[in-house]
């Protein structure tokens, strides 16, 4: 018997003793109870912040942008701040997924599901931002390049506003193929389980007639190969395309080079610490802990605090470069305006939350322990809104013209745009979590046998008997009631 061997020194990434039954129940059974009461009112509180969302996007879009305190100086303000936020949580999921399985890191699959589902919600949110800030919506249809009648009449393809537009369509689209093509198995899986005829019916027609066979499962795979391997370079570009917003303009402060590794970092941090925050909520709520371990925290926490470490840099390195360059107006934007100036202490916040304390992730105490994990994922996402919005303000308020110069705050329309996508953001996720497997099970069944707990510690007791009493063990360990797709799915393992 060939026996795939992992390293006995890496900890499990399932915890307990566990079949592959055993994984079907822990992840499928809480699908088919009834929601309890904690579910029922975090998604009335979701629908309540969504709908006074859409009452201040009517609100803006009746009398106009006028509403916003946009003003001559500051042309950008909450919503293209908000735009960025968004787009960056929505870069940890296609990470997780896409560049973690090319790299074929087991721990990815615990967690891959429900940060997926992460991105394509973040995204959803994000993509109304440069929508309602053209004022005039209705003229939407201006930004895509169709053959039209209006003669020479063309989308200005320099404008990095319009590569947003094709880089977070695809962006978007690619994901929710990712994320549905891995549901696949689940559906069908769920679909065999269900009691009710529409829920059989339901489950049926979105799992596409899956039965398990191996000719289905290399399709899968090799589906999922090709989206990973798209996704891959489209997690680089999107947050890339995003940074030329300001990077291919003269601003002082936007014009620099360094912005685009600078955002893909700065997004890859507060993906993994939305990623953490949502993720700590669900283990505890579902009692997925043995699913979603302390082991895949410390990996997310790792990943954390090196792209803290590369946004740390980058804020250090635009100082220097401010300095260095000897040009007054950089200088002033960076040294008198934005780390003083009236609007001073939001650059203080940002490199409090975003430099100074992820370092407390180097302590491997720190990385493991939950609660300060949870706090520090607040922190970071607190931390990277404010970097947005010094990148934003702070560069826009002083002007040229000291006659023009201006402070900003925000209106209330502004406020409620932005805790409506709150609200579209939980009312997602909470039916997400209510509907769909929150955890890949296929994907958690593959890795069992090599990373699962039980099986780790056969792997010892192997290297201490011969092989055919230990073979007999496991068979009898492997209960005969584990549902077929779990089996045909891995015979390849």
């Amino acid at each position: 018997m060939h026996l795939k061997y992992e390293s006995t020194l890496r900890e499990p990434l399932v915890d307990g003793v566990k079949d592959y039954h055993q994984v079907t129940e822990d992840i499928i059974s809480p699908i088919e109870a009834k929601p309890g009461k904690l579910w029922y009112v975090g998604f009335v509180i979701s629908l309540m912040l969504l709908g006074f969302g859409i009452f201040s996007v009517t609100w803006e879009v009746y009398y106009g942008t006028g509403v916003w305190n946009l003003n001559k100086t500051v042309g950008w303000g909450w919503d293209i701040t908000n735009f960025v936020w968004w787009v960056g949580i929505g870069h940890a999921g296609t990470l997780i997924s896409a560049i973690l399985l090319l790299f074929r890191q087991g721990w990815r699959t615990g967690v891959n599901r429900a940060a997926e589902a992460m991105t394509i919600f973040a995204v959803m949110c994000a993509g109304q931002f440069p929508i309602f800030h053209m004022g005039r919506v209705w003229m939407a249809f201006f930004v895509l390049p169709y053959p039209n009648t209006r003669g020479p009449l063309w989308v200005n393809f320099n404008s990095p506003l319009l590569w947003d537009v094709f880089a977070i369509s695809t962006y978007f689209t690619v994901s929710l193929l990712f994320w549905y093509s891995g549901l696949i198995p689940d559906f069908a899986t769920v679909r065999d389980r269900a009691k009710t005829k529409l829920r059989k019916l339901l489950y049926g027609i979105a799992s596409f007639g899956w039965t398990g066979s191996t000719k289905h499962w290399q399709r899968h795979e090799a589906l999922s190969l090709v989206l990973a391997g798209l996704s891959t370079p489209l997690v680089l570009s999107v947050h890339t395309i995003v940074s030329f917003d300001f990077a291919t303009s003269v601003i002082p402060g936007w014009h620099t080079t360094i912005f685009p590794p600078y955002f893909v970092a700065g997004a890859i941090f507060s993906g993994f610490a939305m990623v953490q925050t949502l993720l700590i909520i669900v283990r505890k709520v579902l009692k997925l802990e043995e699913y979603i371990t302390i082991g895949h925290m410390e990996a997310m926490n790792k990943v954390i605090v090196l792209t803290g470490s590369v946004v740390g840099c980058a804020y250090l390195t635009e100082l220097f470069m401010a300095w260095y360059a000897g040009v007054p107006y950089e200088f002033a934007t960076f040294y008198k305006y934005r780390a003083a100036g009236p609007l001073g202490w939001s650059y203080w916040i940002m490199m409090t939350c975003n430099v100074i304390t992820p370092q407390v992730f180097w302590f491997r105490k720190m990385r493991r322990n939950v609660a300060v994990t949870f706090v520090m994922s607040i922190i970071v996402n607190i931390g990277m809104w404010f970097e947005r919005f010094v990148i934003i303000c702070t560069s826009l308020y002083r002007d040229y013209l000291p006659s023009s110069w201006s402070y900003y705050r925000p209106s209330w329309p502004e406020v409620g745009f932005y805790m409506g996508t709150f609200g579209l953001f939980f009312t997602c996720f909470f039916l997400f979590a209510k509907y769909f497997p929150v955890i890949a099970v296929a994907e958690i069944k593959s890795i069992l046998k090599t990373s699962g707990e039980s099986f780790k510690n056969g792997m010892q007791k192997y290297e201490e008997q011969p092989a055919e009493e230990f073979e007999a063990g496991l068979h009898h360990h492997d209960d005969h009631h584990h549902d077929t797709h779990g089996a045909v799915a891995h015979a390849h393992n």
